[in-house]
């Protein structure tokens, strides 16, 4: 039932593949797809990826820097897949540990790794486990519980104990309390504490009177027998006999305590301690936890990831990206050796740096002019249309972008798409009038370098866009920028038209306007539009958001993490940030001065 099975280095030699019966289709674009989607963009944190018709398992084993990655259909449900890659991850790596720990490539290019009679025999061994489970019958009704009880068993009696119940506790509510049977409540006392750590009598708790070979003097200190078989069953390592005004700095924990059958009158105490977990004390102990000689565990990072949760939640990340974060980066590292004098806090805090990293860098590099003078090329305008929720800025980094490119000796046409809030139109035809006083007509030919395309309020705003591209096609014009409203991701007629002006008029660009100031709400902004634009597409691959702009960047101080959470969300790059109110405050995303503004205390 299984496609494919493939077994390869994270530098990309495939050590071992094997091909279901029947599959004609080669796992390479499967496999690729996962690579870049996932592997390289630190999206690791689920083991699980879908691809077409294809859903993809992967586990990585960090020692060896192995991917070992399964698919099938994903109309199947295949419950021991998960068992089943894991005892794969382990018998390969005990058959071939000695090549897999030279990590050479001409030696693992050299190798010869036979391991298919390995794998049949895993697949028909997790195969017939899960059948040997199977789906459980239902019950039949008089196997059941409720066959067993009678009419009489579901009738509450007037003076049952749940009335009873019910009576006392009206009788709380008016502060007078009575018992429903006094005479019992009468008789009925306390009982009596039975002391089982020296005896049940106190002549057999009192030390003060021996002779022999057990007499003492007093003020010495006698350890019952009891007491010693109380250690022994708690695994004790250390017995100590201290006051209670005394402080020790053993650095043990407190297991159990008892009062001293010698004199109790003087508080002292017999304290059993068991030594912490990994306290070996001395310079050994210390030496040991420098030097790298200790490949990592998830109970390790767990107390490091969950301060470095709460630390990307208080920088403005989105809860659940937060977690995705540290879920991956504990997957990255996850039986890795640390290096030579290194903790564990620094080796997760580097990991999360570099995924942080990763994550901001573009998968794919969005170069505007360039595309502009391509589209140029082909005697055609660049098309962009900006899309975001209300009040976010969309008009205004319309204008500074339309400066940006007036300044790299581009002809503008806006397209004033908004139809629906007042005075959306004045607001771009100011912004027109003061781009070309800034870039007079007189000096590029006599031909103002922005113009404005408006039909007015209430029209259609698809149409509006296609009749000024169209303009700007027989005018030559180099860029269109088109103008939307701002809309809730939850106004479904709004993202309906959206949708219908994104489907017509098939900009080259998409860019998501989002506000610097979010945290969770930037997961939920972006999944929406994305959605809608995908559920009222007319093509079987619908366009979706293209790159995002980030306004109000200058005023969060280092509270960066909406940057975080919107390209982890989309996968697309952050490919403006504003930074001001003027037309020059507009920057391109430093990935590396973002995150070291995230990751700083």
């Amino acid at each position: 039932m299984l496609d494919f099975f493939t077994i390869f280095s994270k530098g990309g030699i495939v050590l071992w593949c094997f091909q279901g019966t029947g599959v004609t289709e080669s796992f390479t674009g499967p496999v690729n797809a996962l690579i870049r989607s996932v592997i390289l963009q630190e999206r690791s944190g689920n083991n699980s990826y879908t691809h077409d018709a294809l859903s993809l398992k992967y586990k990585l084993d960090n020692e060896f820097e192995l991917v070992f990655v399964v698919g099938f259909q994903k109309i199947l449900t295949l419950t021991y897949v998960d068992k089943f890659i894991d005892d794969v991850q382990l018998h390969f790596r005990d058959r071939y540990k000695n090549e897999l720990e030279q990590k050479r490539a001409l030696t693992l290019l050299s190798s010869c790794f036979t391991f298919e009679d390995n794998f049949k025999m895993l697949l028909c061994e997790a195969e017939e486990s899960s059948k040997a489970r199977g789906p459980t019958s239902m019950r039949s009704f008089n196997a059941s519980l409720k066959s067993q009880k009678t009419v009489k068993s579901m009738i509450e009696t007037k003076g049952g104990d749940k009335g009873k119940k019910n009576k006392n506790a009206k009788k709380e509510g008016k502060g007078e309390i009575k018992s429903p049977n006094p005479a019992k409540e009468k008789t009925k006392g306390k009982e009596k504490r039975v002391w089982t750590l020296g005896g049940s009598s106190t002549k057999e708790l009192d030390y003060s009177q021996r002779n022999g070979n057990g007499a003492h003097a007093t003020g010495d200190h006698v350890l019952d027998a009891q007491l010693l078989t109380q250690a022994k069953k708690c695994e004790t390592l250390r017995l100590l006999h201290v006051s209670d005004n005394k402080k020790h700095g053993c650095g043990m924990e407190a297991m159990n305590g008892t009062l001293c059958p010698v004199a109790p009158d003087l508080s002292t105490r017999f304290i059993f301690f068991s030594p912490k977990k990994g306290a070996f004390g001395g310079m050994f102990g210390m030496l040991k936890g420098l030097v790298g000689s200790k490949s990592l565990s998830q109970e390790d990072m767990e107390p490091v990831l969950d301060k470095m949760r709460d630390h990307l939640i208080a920088k403005n990340v989105a809860a659940e990206i937060a977690s995705q974060l540290c879920d991956s980066v504990a997957k990255k590292l996850e039986g890795k050796v640390m290096g030579t004098f290194t903790t564990v806090a620094s080796t997760v805090k580097g990991a999360l740096q570099d995924s942080l990293v990763q994550i901001l860098q573009p998968k794919r590099r969005v170069d505007i002019l360039r595309d502009v003078l391509e589209a140029r090329s082909q005697h055609r305008p660049f098309v962009i249309t900006f899309c975001g929720v209300n009040g976010v800025g969309k008009s205004t980094n319309l204008a500074k972008i339309s400066f940006w490119l007036i300044e790299n000796g581009f002809t503008v046409l806006i397209a004033a798409c908004d139809t629906f809030r007042a005075g959306a139109v004045e607001q771009l035809r100011t912004h027109q009038r003061r781009l070309n006083s800034l870039h007079p007509p007189q000096d590029h030919g006599g031909r103002p370098v922005v113009q404005l395309y408006e039909k007015g309020y209430g029209k259609d705003a698809a149409g509006i866009a296609m009749e000024a591209i169209a303009y700007a096609r027989n005018q030559a014009f180099d860029v269109v920028l088109v103008d939307t409203a701002g809309r809730m991701q939850d106004n479904t007629p709004l993202m309906t038209a959206l949708a219908k002006l994104i489907a017509v008029n098939m900009p080259d660009l998409l860019l998501f306007v989002g506000e610097a100031l979010v945290g969770n709400e930037a997961v939920d902004q972006l999944v929406k539009f994305n959605q809608a634009l995908a559920d009222h597409s007319m093509s079987d691959k619908p366009r979706l958001i293209d790159g995002i702009v980030l306004t109000k960047f200058d005023t969060i101080d280092d509270k960066v993490g909406a940057a975080i959470s919107m390209t982890y969300i989309t996968g697309q790059p952050i490919v403006f940030v504003g930074t001001g109110q003027t037309y020059n405050d507009l920057r391109s995303l430093n990935a590396r001065a973002v995150v070291g503004a995230l990751m700083k205390a």
